[in-house]
C-alpha cells in the first residue's frame, strides 16, 4: 500500500522530474511456432504474435490513465529468430536463406504494426562461443531486413564470461553495421541493432530486447526511468559527502522500483500473463534536465566526460541496483544507468565542449548497465576499426562478468563536428572522431578470444 505522501511524491515526480514508465514490454515464445515450411513458420509467427499481443496496448494505456504515470513505450521481444528458423531453411542455398530470414523479419514488423506497439526485439542470434548456418544467415540478412522493417530491432551475442569472445562473430558485426547504414536512412538501422556480450534473457529495452530461451510462453517486464528525479534530489543537496549521496540515491530508487511493479503487475493482470522483472534503468531522453550527464554534473563534476566521471557513474550505478533491489525480488535485465549519446542532451553538450570522447566513454562503461550506446562515428570508418571498438567493449564485459553492448552508428557522409537528427527519443547525435589508426590486422585474425579464468567458477 502506498501512504498518501508518497501519492503525492510520486506526482511531484511525474509532473516535475520527469518519472515515466518507459517501457512495457511483453515477451512472448515462438518455440511453438516452428515449421519446416517457411510459409507455415511465417504465419504461425504471426498469429501467435497478433493474438498474443492484441490487447497490450489498450490495457496499458488504461493502468496509465489509471495512475496517472506515462507509459512511453509499449513493446514486444519475441524467441531469438536464429532459433526457430532453422528447420525452414536448412535446406536454402545461401542467398534463399537470406531472402527467407529476411520475410520473417517482414512479418514480425507486420504484426507489430498490427497490435499496435512502437518496437518488436528478437530478430537475433547468439553466437557467443560459435554460430549454426541459420545464425549466419540471419546474421548476414540484418542490413536488408532493416532496410524493409520500421519497428524490428535486431541484437547478436557474440560474448560471455563464460565463452570468450567470438572474434569471427565480431569481424562479421562491424561489416554487417557498415552495410545497414548504408541501406537505411541516415543510417536509421544501426540504431536498431546491438552486439552484445552476457545478453540478458529478460531485458525490457530495445533494441537489445529478446525473450529467452529459459523463459515461459509468455511474461510482462516493466522498464522504470528517472534520471530527473535523481538530479532532483542530488541538487538538493549540494554539500552532502559522496556516502550521502548515495543513501539518497538508493532511497529514491527504492520508490521508482515500488511504481514500476505496481504497473506492471497490474497489466499482467489484466492481460492474464506473468510478471517477470522490473528493469530499473535510469535511461534518459533528449528533455532538458532528463539527463545522466546532469546527474554526474550535479554530484560536482563542471562537464560529464571529465576526470571523476568514471567514478561518480560507479556511484551512481551501484545506489540504483542497491535501492531497486530492496523494493522487490524481481530485478532483471539490466537495471542500473545507460549512457547512450545522442538520446541525452547533457551527453551531446559534453561532447560538443570536448569533455567526452570516444574513448572516456569506453572507460565510462566499465561501471554502468549497457556499452558504447547511440554513438555515431564518420560514415568512412573502416568496419575493421568498427569491430574492433566492438571487441573493445565485448572485452570489459566479459573481464568484468558484466553485460555490455555497442549500438554505434557510422553515418555516411557526415564527419566529425557534424550532426545527424533522428528526432524522438533517439535524439540527435553529434558525430564523433574516432581513432585514426588501424586494427585490421588485429581483426582479420579471427578466431575466439578465450574466456578469462573467473569463467571457471563450477
Amino acid at each position: 500500500m502506498f501512504r498518501p505522501e508518497e501519492i503525492i511524491e510520486t506526482i511531484k515526480m511525474i509532473k516535475m522530474e520527469n518519472l515515466d514508465l518507459r517501457t512495457v514490454t511483453l515477451g512472448i515464445s515462438l518455440r511453438d511456432c516452428v515449421s519446416k515450411d517457411l510459409d507455415e513458420l511465417k504465419e504461425n509467427i504471426y498469429n501467435k504474435i497478433t493474438s498474443s499481443a492484441e490487447n497490450l496496448v489498450d490495457v496499458a494505456n488504461k493502468v496509465s490513465e489509471k495512475y496517472g504515470i506515462p507509459i512511453v513505450n509499449k513493446r514486444i521481444a519475441v524467441t531469438p529468430i536464429s532459433l526457430v528458423i532453422g528447420g525452414a531453411i536448412k535446406d536454402l542455398d545461401k542467398e534463399e536463406q537470406i531472402k527467407a530470414c529476411v520475410e520473417v523479419g517482414e512479418v514480425l514488423d507486420k504484426a507489430a504494426k498490427k497490435v499496435g506497439v512502437d518496437f518488436l526485439g528478437g530478430y537475433s542470434a547468439l553466437v557467443h562461443k560459435d554460430a549454426t548456418k541459420e545464425d549466419m544467415a540471419l546474421i548476414d540478412s540484418i542490413p536488408y531486413m532493416m532496410e524493409k522493417t520500421e519497428r524490428v530491432c535486431s541484437s547478436v551475442n557474440v560474448a560471455s564470461t563464460k565463452t570468450g569472445i567470438n572474434m569471427d562473430a565480431v569481424k562479421r558485426m562491424g561489416e554487417v553495421i557498415k552495410e545497414t547504414a548504408f541501406r537505411t536512412e541516415k543510417a536509421i538501422g544501426c540504431a536498431k541493432l546491438v552486439v552484445f556480450a552476457n545478453a540478458p534473457e529478460d531485458n525490457p529495452f530495445m533494441a537489445g530486447a529478446f525473450h529467452g530461451v529459459g523463459e515461459g510462453d509468455k511474461v510482462i517486464n516493466v522498464g522504470v526511468s528517472g534520471p530527473g528525479v535523481v538530479r532532483a534530489v542530488i541538487e538538493k543537496m549540494p554539500d552532502a559527502d559522496l556516502g550521502t549521496l548515495a543513501n539518497e540515491i538508493k532511497k529514491v530508487a527504492f520508490k521508482i522500483t515500488r511504481v514500476g511493479e505496481l504497473i506492471g503487475r497490474e497489466v499482467s493482470k489484466e492481460l492474464g500473463v506473468k510478471f517477470g522483472v522490473v528493469d530499473l534503468s535510469l535511461a534518459p531522453t533528449p528533455a532538458r534536465g532528463d539527463s545522466i550527464a546532469n546527474i554526474l554534473e550535479a554530484m560536482g563534476l563542471e562537464k560529464c566526460g571529465t576526470h571523476g566521471s568514471t567514478a561518480a557513474l560507479a556511484l551512481l550505478n551501484d545506489a540504483v541496483k542497491k535501492g531497486g533491489a530492496m523494493a522487490t525480488s524481481y530485478v532483471g535485465g539490466l537495471s542500473g544507468a545507460f549512457i547512450p549519446v545522442s538520446e541525452d542532451s547533457g551527453m551531446v553538450a559534453a561532447v560538443e565542449a570536448g569533455a567526452l570522447s570516444l574513448d572516456k566513454l569506453e572507460a565510462m562503461t566499465c561501471v554502468c548497465s549497457v556499452g558504447i550506446d547511440m554513438v555515431a562515428i564518420p560514415g568512412d570508418t573502416p568496419a575493421t576499426t568498427i569491430s574492433a571498438i566492438i571487441a573493445d567493449e565485448m572485452a570489459i564485459g566479459v573481464i568484468n562478468n558484466k553485460t555490455t553492448a555497442v549500438r554505434i552508428i557510422p553515418v555516411p557522409g557526415k564527419k566529425p563536428g557534424e550532426y545527424v537528427d533522428y528526432g524522438g527519443l533517439l535524439g540527435r547525435a553529434p558525430i564523433m572522431k574516432v581513432n585514426k589508426y588501424s586494427s585490421e590486422k588485429f581483426i582479420k585474425r579471427g578466431g575466439r578470444i578465450p574466456a578469462p579464468l573467473q569463467a571457471l567458477t563450477n
